[in-house]
C-alpha cells in the first residue's frame, strides 16, 4: 500500500511525528526563566561587542527569527502539498492497481459482500488501472489500496474463483453468470490481469499437453446430462451405443485431441492421454497360455504380440477398458482384457485340432492362422495387432524324442539331397564355366583374325600404293632415259655427220698429198713418218754411227756412212762406237732428239677410218719446232 493511500480495515493510528528542529520551540529547564535564552544571547553579544571595543547592532538579534520563519513557512507549504496529494490523488504505477473502498452510500444488504454499484458502501468491483487520477475521488468518501496485479506465468494458465455472488443452483459446477459465486468457465493466458483479489482468486495450473504418440480423451465435466439420444453411435459395433456423448453433453466425447499443448479449464475439461504407439506384449509360460493337443498330451507356447491402440478408437477404448486404480492408463488393460484372452481362445480351439506331433514337426499353419485370428479379434474391439508371433512351443514329452529323432533324421536325408542336388550344381556350374572361358577364348581369337586380317589389308593397300608410286616415278624415268637416249642419238649423229664430213675433207687432202708421190701410198707414209720424226727429236743418244736407229736418218743425210752399233760390255757400259754404213742415196744428217709429243685426245681428235697408218694417234710436230743440234 502505497503511502497515500489509506488502508481498508483500520489500523493503529501511527505515532506522532516530531516537528522539524526550526518550528519547534526549545523547551527550558526547570526553574528556568521565560527568556533565558535571549538573555543569555544578549549577554553574549554584549561580550562580543565588548571583546570587539563597541556595541554590537540592533539588527544582528532579528535575523535569525527571520530565517527560522521563512523555513518553518516552507516545510508547512511542502506539508500540506504531499497531504493534499496524498489525500486527493490516486498514483497507480506500473504493474499494480486501485482496489477502491466506498465509505459513504448506501447499505448493502446482508447477503452481499461487494458493493452492487458505485452508489453503495463497500469495496468496489471494478478497479482503477495503470496510471494518476486527480481529485476525482474524496478522501472524505473514498479509500483506497495499491496492489500488484495478477500474473499467469509464461507456460502456466488461470482458473478464476468468484468469491462474491449468488450460490450455485442445484447441478451445476461453474458460475456462468456474473451474478453467481464459484469457478468461472475458461482460463486466463500467460501476462498480467487486472483482477480483484476481493473478488477473484485464480489458481494457477499447467497446461495439457499431449505427447507425439498419443490422444488426448476429453471428458465433459460439466453439461447437460445426457439421454439415449445424446450418445454417439458406432454402426459397425451395435453391442456399444451407450459410450460417448455429443459435444456439449456431460461424457467422455468421441473427438479426442491431438498432440499438442491445451488451455483447458480442469474444473470443466479433463484430459486422459492413451498411448497409441507400437507396444510390445510377451506371452510367457507363466501366463498359463496352454492347451490339450487332438490325441491328449498338453501342450503350452509362449508369444510375443505388438499391437497399438488405434487412434481413431481412442476414446472407445479407454471407456471399455479403464480403471480408476490405473488413471489415465489403458495398456495394462488392454494387455489382461482383450489380448491375452484372445491368444487363449485360439489355442484352445484351434491348438485342439492338431496333435502332438504336429507341433513338433512345424508350426507354420498354426503361426499363420494365429496371427490372422488375433487381428480378427482384436480389430473391433480398438486395438490394432501389428505382428502376433509364436517364439516356443513345448510340445509333450513323451513323444517329443522318438519324433525328434525322426524329424532328424528326414532333414538329415534332405541335407544329403541337398548336397548331391549342390554337387551336381557344382558340376554344372565348372561346365558352364568351361564354355564361358571357351567362348571368351573364341571371341578373342575372332577378334585376333579380324585384327590381323584389318592390319594385312591395310599393309598390303600400303604396299600397292607404294608400288603404284614407284611404277608412275619408273615410267616418268623412262621416259626422260628415252628423251635422253634420243637427245643422244640425235646428238651423236651430228658428231658423226660432223667427223665425217671433217674425215673427207681430210682424206681428199691426203690423196692428193698421195698423187704428188705419183701415188705410192707407201712412200708418202714414209715421207709423212719421217717429217714427223724429225721435227719431234732434241737430243739423240747413240753410241756408234752404224746404230740401227742411225741407219733411218741416214736417208736423209746422204754422204756419211752408216755406223755399227757400239757393244756393250757385261756391265751395260757403252763401248767404242760402232761404224755404220749409210745407206745409199740418203744424204748423212746429224742425230736429233725428238721433241715430247702431246697427249692425243680420242674425242676431240678422231682418227678418220680413211687416214693412213702412220697419221692414226700421232700429233704432227709444231710448225716452228726446228731440228735440234744431235748430242
Amino acid at each position: 500500500m502505497s503511502d497515500s493511500a489509506q488502508p481498508l480495515f483500520p489500523e493503529e493510528p501511527p505515532p506522532h511525528q516530531p516537528q522539524p528542529p526550526e518550528s519547534q520551540p526549545q523547551e527550558s529547564p526547570p526553574g528556568a526563566s521565560a527568556t533565558p535564552g535571549r538573555s543569555a544571547a544578549s549577554a553574549g553579544a554584549g561580550r562580543a561587542g565588548a571583546r570587539r571595543g563597541g556595541s554590537p547592532p540592533a539588527t544582528r538579534s532579528a535575523l535569525p527569527a527571520w530565517l527560522a520563519a521563512g523555513v518553518g513557512l516552507a516545510i508547512f507549504a511542502f506539508g500540506m502539498l504531499a497531504t493534499t496529494y496524498r489525500q486527493f490523488v490516486i498514483d497507480v504505477p506500473a504493474g499494480h492497481m486501485a482496489i477502491l473502498l466506498r465509505k459513504t452510500g448506501t447499505d448493502l444488504p446482508n447477503t452481499a459482500e461487494i458493493a452492487l454499484d458505485p452508489g453503495h458502501k463497500g469495496i468496489q468491483a471494478e478497479v482503477l488501472r495503470e496510471g494518476r487520477y486527480f481529485f476525482q475521488y474524496n478522501p472524505l468518501d473514498w479509500s483506497w489500496e495499491v496492489l500488484p496485479q495478477v500474473v499467469v506465468p509464461n507456460g502456466k494458465m488461470g482458473v478464476r474463483v468468484r468469491l462474491a455472488g449468488d450460490d450455485l443452483p442445484t447441478g451445476e459446477l461453474l458460475a456462468k453468470v456474473e451474478s453467481q459465486k464459484g469457478i468461472v468457465p475458461g482460463v486466463l493466458q500467460p501476462g498480467r490481469h487486472y483482477l480483484n483479489p476481493y473478488l477473484y482468486r485464480v489458481e494457477i495450473h499447467d497446461p495439457v499437453v499431449v505427447p507425439a504418440g498419443f490422444k488426448g480423451v476429453r471428458t465433459n465435466l460439466v453439461g447437460t446430462i445426457p439421454t439415449a439420444t445424446d450418445y454417439w453411435e458406432d454402426p459397425q459395433d451395435p453391442n456399444h451405443r451407450l459410450l460417448l456423448v455429443k459435444p456439449g453433453f456431460r461424457g467422455v466425447e468421441q473427438a479426442t485431441f491431438d498432440p499438442g499443448t491445451y488451455y483447458l479449464n480442469p474444473y470443466e475439461t479433463a484430459v486422459s492421454l492413451v498411448d497409441c504407439r507400437n507396444q510390445r506384449f510377451n506371452l510367457s509360460e507363466t501366463r498359463d497360455l496352454g492347451f490339450p493337443s487332438k490325441d491328449g498330451f498338453w501342450v503350452s507356447l509362449d508369444s510375443i504380440v505388438e499391437f497399438r491402440v488405434r487412434p481413431d478408437m481412442a476414446a472407445k477404448v479407454f471407456v471399455l477398458y479403464n480403471e480408476a486404480a490405473n488413471g489415465s492408463q489403458v495398456d495394462e488393460e488392454v494387455m489382461r482384457k482383450v489380448i491375452l484372452p484372445a491368444a487363449r481362445s485360439f489355442c484352445r480351439l484351434q491348438g485342439s485340432n492338431n496333435s502332438g506331433r504336429d507341433f513338433i514337426q512345424g508350426r507354420t499353419h498354426f503361426q499363420e492362422n494365429y496371427q490372422v485370428s488375433m487381428k480378427e479379434a482384436c480389430d473391433p474391439l480398438g486395438v490394432e495387432i501389428v505382428q502376433a508371433l509364436i517364439t516356443k512351443i513345448n510340445p509333450p514329452q513323451q513323444i517329443a524324442k522318438p519324433v525328434q529323432q525322426r524329424e532328424i533324421a528326414k532333414q538329415q536325408a534332405q541335407q544329403f539331397t541337398q548336397q548331391i542336388l549342390q554337387q551336381k550344381s557344382e558340376v554344372k556350374l565348372a561346365i558352364e564355366k568351361e564354355l564361358v572361358k571357351q567362348k571368351q577364348a573364341l571371341v578373342t581369337a575372332e577378334q585376333e583374325v579380324v585384327r590381323e586380317t584389318t592390319e594385312a589389308k591395310r599393309e598390303q593397300q600400303v604396299a600397292v600404293t607404294k608400288g603404284e608410286e614407284k611404277l608412275e616415278v619408273a615410267k616418268l624415268l623412262l621416259e626422260a632415259a628415252e628423251d635422253e637416249a634420243a637427245a643422244a642419238k640425235a646428238r651423236g649423229e651430228g658428231v658423226a655427220e660432223v667427223l665425217s664430213q671433217k674425215n673427207a675433207a681430210e682424206a681428199t687432202g691426203w690423196r692428193q698429198s698421195v698423187a704428188a708421190f705419183d701415188g705410192d701410198g707407201q712412200q708418202f707414209a714414209q715421207y709423212v713418218l719421217y717429217q714427223k720424226l724429225a721435227g719431234a727429236y732434241r737430243k739423240l743418244m747413240i753410241n756408234t754411227a752404224d746404230s740401227p736407229l742411225m741407219e733411218i736418218f741416214q736417208q736423209f743425210t746422204p754422204g756419211e756412212p752408216t755406223r755399227s752399233p757400239t757393244p756393250r760390255g757385261e756391265n751395260g757400259v757403252v763401248g767404242e762406237p760402232r761404224p755404220t754404213r749409210p745407206r745409199a742415196g740418203s744424204p748423212a744428217r746429224p742425230a736429233v732428239r725428238p721433241a715430247a709429243r702431246p697427249a692425243v685426245d680420242s674425242k676431240t681428235q678422231p682418227v678418220s677410218p680413211d687416214a693412213p697408218p702412220t697419221a692414226a694417234g700421232v700429233e704432227p710436230p709444231e710448225a716452228n719446232a726446228g731440228p735440234g743440234p744431235a748430242e
